[in-house]
């Protein structure tokens, strides 16, 4: 069955969780520690969290599934950034944040990936966005060739903390309309 592309739903907040929790590690650098990382899912993405973010008026999750198996979702922020580094990067107001997006890695390589970012982008058109950013680990070459593949040029730069370390990050947008 080919995957389904929908809006999480506010009971899906286990399975995003765990969803988040699977797929997280596969963007941090090498040397992130699991210590580091279960903290930041635990803080960041409990079920708890997902659920709050579910019910924020100012977010979207997307999230593809088949069969029942949420495969990948993304997570889409209708606010200016709130980080100096972003905000003097990111010009274009308003914009929108694609705060994640992750699959799970048996469903990498089959054009689910783009088929979601761009579900992601045409939410944040109709939502009025002019622009979609977004942050990537400077390290994680595979995400920053897909991203680019994607439309999203570097912009600027950004530190992102997983636990007691600060990585670097490109700041990457995507112009929606002129």
């Amino acid at each position: 069955m080919t995957p389904v592309i929908r809006s999480g739903r506010p009971d899906e907040a286990d399975a995003v969780h765990e969803l988040a929790a699977a797929t997280f590690p596969l963007a941090c650098p090498p040397g992130t520690t699991e210590a580091d990382i279960a903290a930041f899912v635990a803080e960041h993405l409990s079920a708890e969290r997902v659920a709050g973010y579910l019910a924020d008026p100012q977010r979207r999750i997307l999230v593809a599934e088949r069969d029942g198996l949420l495969l990948g979702y993304t997570m889409l922020v209708l606010a200016d950034p709130a980080d100096p580094e972003v905000a003097a990067a990111v010009t274009t107001r308003p914009t929108a944040e694609l705060s994640k997006c992750y699959l799970r890695p048996d469903a990498h390589g089959g054009g689910l990936a783009a088929a979601l970012v761009e579900a992601t982008v045409e939410e944040a058109a109709r939502a009025g966005a002019v622009s979609v950013w977004l942050g990537v680990n400077q390290r994680n070459a595979r995400a920053n060739r897909f991203y680019e593949k994607s439309g999203f040029a570097v912009v600027g730069t950004k530190h992102f903390r997983v636990g007691a370390h600060l990585h670097d990050d490109f700041t990457r947008e995507r112009m929606l309309r002129a």
